[in-house]
């Protein structure tokens, strides 16, 4: 059963798990589980996605259950009107806080502008070696990010050399390899944590927040790191 952790006449949000298709994908066949079949079937409705998260990210799914709403939702996430957070644990020693103005490319080639902002929650130091060094250091960090690109908050962060745990298109594949081998763990440590938005019907403003899942908790645990 998926989480739902809002839900009225016209919208519902579940707290989506890592490794969860949103849809049906070419590019992940090997997928037979989908949010979007699971929650129709779990509350007897047709539902529609507002916006998507990668596969590996975990968190906040927001839905519409009928056309108006949708596109009215498209509409706020396309023109930048919600606010959006997430959790992240990145590779080394972030600063405290950090704004990243960097375009990023469409796959046609175009350029667009996109925005992150991000502070740092915690730093962690853990006696496990990485390369020629003693130790491995990490940061947690609550990211904004102020447009929606594809992929943005894994490129932009990749960009300033703090790539995301567990992102095999754009982190560190020797770190990646590291959390395999010790931790046993796969999963990309991003977390959809807090959306804001404008409800389609009442025009009131709705904010949602989506705990975080058991191995985003079982990484933080072991680094002694904390919210």
């Amino acid at each position: 059963m998926l989480e739902i952790i809002y839900q009225d006449e016209h919208l519902i949000a579940i707290n989506k798990p890592h490794g969860l298709l949103v849809h049906q994908s070419s590019i992940a066949r090997d997928a037979t589980e989908f949010a979007l079949q699971m929650l129709r079937d779990q509350v007897g409705k047709h539902v529609s996605p507002v916006h998507r998260l990668d596969r590996k990210t975990s968190g906040i799914l927001l839905f519409a259950f009928d056309k108006e709403s949708e596109i009215v939702m498209h509409q706020q996430f396309m023109n930048a009107e919600t606010e959006k957070k997430y959790l992240a644990i990145l590779r080394g020693f972030t600063p405290e806080a950090m704004n990243i103005d960097y375009p990023l490319a469409k796959e046609n080639g175009t350029m667009q502008d996109a925005y992150t902002s991000f502070r740092t929650l915690s730093h962690a130091e853990i006696d496990v070696p990485f390369g020629k060094h003693l130790t491995s250091r990490y940061s947690l960090v609550e990211a904004t990010p102020k447009t929606g690109r594809m992929h943005q908050l894994r490129r932009h962060f990749s960009h300033i050399l703090h790539p995301i745990i567990g992102d095999r298109t754009h982190g560190c594949n020797k770190q990646n390899k590291l959390f395999l081998e010790h931790w046993n763990m796969t999963t990309m440590l991003l977390h959809a944590s807090e959306l804001s938005f404008i409800h389609p019907k009442t025009s009131t403003k709705i904010h949602l927040k989506a705990n975080l899942h058991d191995e985003f908790k079982r990484v933080m645990s072991f680094m002694k790191m904390e919210l």
